[in-house]
C-alpha cells in the first residue's frame, strides 16, 4: 500500500508542475495565443488533415490534447544568463567568493554554462514557442481555402472568419466555407497544331482521365497533362514538354458546366531575343553506342569496338564484358522510336547487373540525317572496382556472454566470368568467455568458439532452364541467380553445433512493386556435437526433471551429494530410462511431464535433416524510404521433404522411432505457409499510424510429428511483443515455463502511433497482441495447443512507449513495454496485474519494429 501511495504523489507532483504552467506564460500582453483553429464547410466541421493543414498558421502540437511542447517552452528561462548577471549584482560577496576561486572571465563565462543556462536552452530546443495569432495569415489561409475548392469545380466559393476570445490571452479562429455547386465537363475537345504528333495522339489507346459529365478537378487537368507527355515521349517526342499542352475553361453558359479546351503547341525555338515556332517531330534511334573500360588496364583510348546485336560497344583497354550481357541490359534499340520508359529500364537493368556505377544515358542529333529526325544513344558504363576486401571486427557482450571478440572478412569479386557474375566469399568467427554460472570449466577464459564460412554465386539472369523460364518472365523483370553454400561450427555453453547449408534461388520483379523470390532448393544440415549438455543449458527442464526426482524412488547412483540429479548418463538420462520403463514408480502427472521433457529433449538434440523449397511474394507500393503513406504484403509458402520422400521410397532406412532416414539422420518433412501485413497511415505533422498483422503455420506431414527449431516460431522481442522477452511468451497459455518457448503457430498484431516532438526526436505509443501454440503436432497440452476460437482469449496483450531517434539513414529505439493481458495468469488476474515498471522489459532496436 505504501508502494502504491508514494507512486499516486510522485505523479500527482509531476503532473501539478506542467498543469500550474499556463500555456499563456510567454504570450505578451498585447498579443493571442491560437488555440484552435476550426474549418465548417457547407455548415460541417472539416477536420480532414489535407484541408486544414492547408492554413497558414496551425495551434502550438499537443500530444493526447496536452501541450507538452509547448509547456517546456514556458518552463525556461527567458534570459538566463541575464538572470546569473542580475543574481551576481545582488549577491557581491558569493561574487567575490567566485571570483577569488576561479577567475573573473570564468565566472563570467559560468551564465553561458550548462549549469546556469543549459536547461532553459535545452528545453527551449526541445519545446515549441507560443503560436500568436495574425490576422494577415488568416487572410492568407482564406485566400488558399478558395483557391483550393476552385481547383476542385466551385467556382462560386465563398470565404469568411469570426474569431472567438476564449480568455484574454487564448483564440480561436473559425473559417467559414460555402463552396455552391460544382461545376462539371460539358464538352473536352483537343487541338494539335504538330501533323506528326496529331496522327500520334489519334493512335493513343489508352482511355482519356477527363470525362464529360465528371466534376471539374484541376488535378486531374495535370494528370491528363502528364499521361499525354509521357505517351508523346514514349513514342519519339524526344524534345516535347509538359507545358506545351494547354487548357482553355470556357464557363459562360452559366448552368454550372464547363467546355474544355486541350491545346497542343507548336516546339517554342528561342534565337537571340525572337521566338519562333516549328511542328515537333518523332525521332528514331539511328545508332545506340556503348561505352566501358577495362578496370585492369589504365588505356586512355578505346583500343577495342564489337558490334553486336545492333550494338555498338566500345572499350578502353580489352573488352572484359561478354557483349551477350551487355546486349540483354539495353532496351533502347536501333530503328525504334526515342522512348523515356526505354531508358529508364536500361538504367535500372544496368544497375541491377551491380558490376557499373550509376549508368549516364544520352542522346544527341544524327548530323548524317538530312530530315533531321534520328538520335544516337551514348551509354557510358563506369565499372566498379572488381575485387573488393570487407573486414569487420566487433566486441560483444550479452546475458550469456562476458566477453567476446567477432571477426570477419569478406572478399567479392566482380565479373567473374566475364557476364557480370558476382562471387561473395565470407569467412567470420567468434571467440569469447561466457558468464560464470555458465561455464564448466573455470580455469578457462576462452570457452567460445565459433567459426564458419560463406561462398555465393550470383548471376544476373536465370541460370538453367532459362530458355523456358524467359518465355514466361521476360528481361525487364531484372532476374537474379543465386548458388550459395556455408559452414558453421559452434563450440560454446550450448550444444555444439555444425551447420551446413545451401540455395539455388531465383530472384526477380515485375512492375516495380512486385518481387518473387524462389528458392528451387533450400538445404539445412544441423549436427548437435554436444547433446549430453542438453540440460546445463535448458535449466527449466532439468529443475522440473530434478523436482520429481526427489520426490519419487530414485536410484541413489543418479544423484550427487546434496540429492540432486547429475546431469549425463547415470543421472538424467538414466531417471527418465527408469520413469518411463515404469521401473521408478510416478504418479500420471509425473509421468507426463518427464514424457514431455524427454521428447522435447529428443527434440533439440536429434540432427536436422531439411531440403525444402519455397516462394515468396512481396508487394508493396512504398515509394521511397521517406514515404509514409503504404501498403506492404508478403506472403511465403514452403514445402519440406517432399523430394526426399520421393527418393527414399525405394531403399528406405527406418529408425528405432520409425522415421526414415538418410546418412542416418531423419529428414523432416512439413508444409508452412505465412501472411504479413504491413499499412503505414500518414496523419501529417510528423505524425504516422502503423499497423501490422502477421500469421503464419507450420504443419508436420509424413516423416515428421514436430517442426525443426529452426522453421518454428517465438513470440517476444524487439520487433515482436515488446512486453515479453524473445522466447518468453507462449506457447499459449502456459507461461513461458521452457528456457526457450517455440511453437509451429503464430498469430501477431502490432499497432504503433508515431509523432515527432522536436528535431530528431519522436516518441511512440504502441500495442502489440499475439501468441504461438502448438497446432496438429505431437504435443498435447492443452495449454500449449491451439484448440479452436476459444484459443483467441491466449493472445497477449503488451503495450507501451517508446522513444526513438532519427539519424535520417538509420533509427535508434528504445521501447518500454508492459504486460497490459497476460494470458498465463489466473483467471481476475489477467488484465493490468504485471502493469508496473518493476515488470517492464525494455527493448533496445536499431530501425523500427515493422
Amino acid at each position: 500500500m505504501k508502494n502504491n501511495l508514494s507512486k499516486i504523489v510522485l505523479i500527482a507532483i509531476i503532473t501539478s508542475f506542467f498543469l500550474a504552467c499556463s500555456v499563456t506564460k510567454r504570450v505578451p500582453s498585447n498579443e493571442r495565443l491560437l488555440l484552435e483553429n476550426e474549418i465548417i464547410i457547407n455548415n460541417k466541421k472539416e477536420t480532414n488533415e489535407n484541408i486544414t493543414n492547408l492554413l497558414y498558421q496551425q495551434p502550438n502540437s499537443n500530444v493526447l490534447g496536452y501541450r507538452l511542447r509547448l509547456q517546456m517552452y514556458n518552463a525556461a528561462k527567458v534570459n538566463p544568463d541575464s538572470s546569473y548577471q542580475a543574481w551576481l549584482d545582488k549577491h557581491r560577496k558569493s561574487e567575490r567568493f567566485l571570483t577569488n576561486l576561479l577567475s573573473a572571465k570564468q565566472v563570467d563565462r559560468l551564465g553561458t554554462s550548462f549549469f546556469v543556462s543549459g536547461l532553459s536552452r535545452t528545453l527551449k530546443d526541445l519545446g515549441e514557442a507560443p503560436v500568436l495569432y495574425n490576422n494577415e495569415r488568416t487572410k492568407k489561409s482564406l485566400i488558399r481555402l478558395k483557391n483550393y475548392y476552385f481547383n476542385q469545380g466551385y467556382f462560386n466559393t465563398k470565404v469568411s472568419y469570426t474569431l472567438d476570445s476564449l480568455h484574454p490571452k487564448k483564440i480561436k479562429a473559425n473559417y467559414h466555407v460555402t463552396t455552391g455547386k460544382p461545376y462539371v465537363y460539358d464538352s473536352i475537345s483537343v487541338q494539335v497544331q504538330s501533323a506528326a504528333l496529331d496522327s500520334l495522339y489519334k493512335t493513343n489507346k489508352r482511355p482519356s482521365i477527363l470525362k464529360k459529365g465528371d466534376t471539374y478537378n484541376a488535378a486531374k487537368l495535370d494528370e491528363e497533362r502528364d499521361r499525354i507527355t509521357t505517351f508523346i515521349r514514349n513514342n519519339g517526342g524526344y524534345d516535347f514538354q509538359r507545358t506545351y499542352i494547354n487548357y482553355v475553361v470556357d464557363t459562360l453558359k452559366n448552368n454550372h458546366t464547363a467546355d474544355v479546351f486541350l491545346t497542343i503547341d507548336d516546339k517554342t525555338i528561342k534565337q537571340g531575343d525572337t521566338l519562333t515556332t516549328e511542328p515537333f517531330k518523332l525521332y528514331k534511334i539511328s545508332s545506340v553506342n556503348l561505352y566501358t573500360s577495362n578496370v585492369a588496364e589504365e588505356a586512355t583510348q578505346i583500343t577495342d569496338t564489337v558490334t553486336y546485336k545492333n550494338i555498338n560497344i566500345y572499350s578502353k583497354g580489352t573488352l572484359s564484358y561478354k557483349p551477350k550481357v551487355l546486349r540483354n541490359a539495353i532496351f533502347i534499340d536501333k530503328d525504334t522510336y526515342f522512348s523515356d520508359t526505354r531508358r529508364l529500364i536500361t538504367s535500372r537493368s544496368l544497375s541491377n547487373l551491380k558490376v557499373f556505377n550509376y549508368p549516364t544515358i544520352e542522346y544527341v542529333p544524327d548530323t548524317t540525317d538530312s530530315l533531321g529526325q534520328s538520335l544516337i544513344a551514348n551509354v557510358t558504363l563506369n565499372p566498379r572496382k572488381r575485387i573488393q576486401f570487407n573486414p569487420t571486427i566487433d566486441l560483444s557482450h550479452s546475458t550469456i556472454q562476458d566477453f567476446g571478440i567477432e571477426g570477419s572478412v569478406g572478399f567479392l569479386f566482380r565479373n567473374l566470368f566475364k557476364g557480370a557474375e558476382i562471387l561473395d566469399v565470407g569467412i567470420r568467427g567468434n571467440i569469447g568467455s561466457s558468464a560464470s554460472r555458465y561455464r564448466s570449466n573455470q580455469n578457462t577464459f576462452f570457452d567460445i568458439f565459433e567459426y564458419g564460412a560463406n561462398v555465393k554465386l550470383t548471376f544476373p539472369r536465370f541460370l538453367f532452364f532459362s530458355n523456358q523460364i524467359e518465355k514466361i518472365i521476360d528481361r525487364t523483370s531484372f532476374p537474379n541467380t543465386t548458388l550459395s553454400i556455408g559452414f558453421f561450427n559452434q563450440q560454446n555453453i550450448g550444444l555444439d553445433k555444425q551447420n551446413v547449408t545451401g540455395v539455388y534461388n531465383y530472384t526477380w520483379s515485375y512492375k516495380r512493386r512486385n518481387t518473387i523470390t524462389f528458392d528451387v532448393f533450400n538445404l539445412q544440415f544441423v549436427r548437435n556435437m554436444n547433446p549430453n549438455n542438453y540440460f546445463n543449458i535448458y535449466r527449466s527442464s532439468y529443475n522440473r526433471l530434478n523436482e520429481i526426482a526427489q520426490n519419487t524412488n530414485t536410484n541413489p547412483a543418479y544423484v550427487d551429494a546434496n540429492g540432486n540429479l547429475i546431469i549425463g548418463n547415470p543421472g538424467t538420462d538414466a531417471f527418465i530410462t527408469d520413469v518411463l520403463n515404469r521401473s521408478t514408480p510416478t504418479n500420471n502427472d509425473q509421468y507426463n511431464s518427464v514424457l514431455s521433457i524427454d521428447e522435447r529433449k529428443t527434440r533439440l538434440t536429434e540432427n536436422n535433416l531439411i531440403l525444402a523449397s519455397n516462394i515468396v511474394y512481396t508487394y508493396s507500393d512504398r515509394f521511397n524510404y521517406k514515404d509514409q503513406d503504404f501498403i506492404s504484403f508478403r506472403t511465403k509458402i514452403e514445402s519440406a521433404g517432399s523430394l526426399l520422400n520421393l527418393l527414399t521410397k525405394s531403399n528406405a532406412k527406418v529408425n528405432t522411432a520409425g522415421k526414415t532416414t538418410i546418412l542416418d539422420v531423419a529428414y523432416s518433412q512439413y508444409i508452412k505457409g505465412e501472411v504479413d501485413f504491413v499499412k503505414y497511415i500518414d496523419l501529417g505533422r510528423q505524425k504516422i499510424v502503423a499497423l501490422r498483422a502477421f500469421a503464419g503455420l507450420a504443419l508436420p506431414v509424413g516423416n515428421s510429428d514436430n517442426i525443426p527449431f529452426s522453421r518454428s516460431y517465438f513470440a517476444g522481442g524487439t520487433n515482436d511483443n515488446r512486453a515479453w522477452q524473445s522466447y518468453r511468451l507462449g506457447p499459449g497459455r502456459s507461461g513461458g515455463i521452457l528456457d526457450f518457448n517455440e511453437a509451429n503457430m503464430k498469430l501477431a498484431f502490432n499497432a504503433e502511433y508515431r509523432f515527432n516532438v522536436t528535431g530528431p526526436w519522436n516518441v511512440a505509443l504502441f500495442a502489440d497482441a499475439g501468441n504461438i501454440w502448438n497446432a496438429f503436432d505431437n504435443v498435447k497440452d492443452e495449454e500449449m495447443t491451439f484448440n479452436g476460437l476459444k484459443s483467441l482469449q491466449d493472445i497477449a496483450l503488451g503495450t507501451g512507449l517508446g522513444i526513438r531517434y532519427d539519424f535520417s539513414f538509420f533509427v535508434i529505439r528504445c521501447d518500454l513495454g508492459f504486460k497490459t493481458y497476460n494470458p498465463a495468469n489466473n483467471p481476475g488476474n489477467k488484465w493490468f496485474k504485471e502493469w508496473n515498471l518493476s515488470k517492464t522489459v525494455l527493448n533496445v532496436g536499431i530501425n523500427y519494429p515493422f
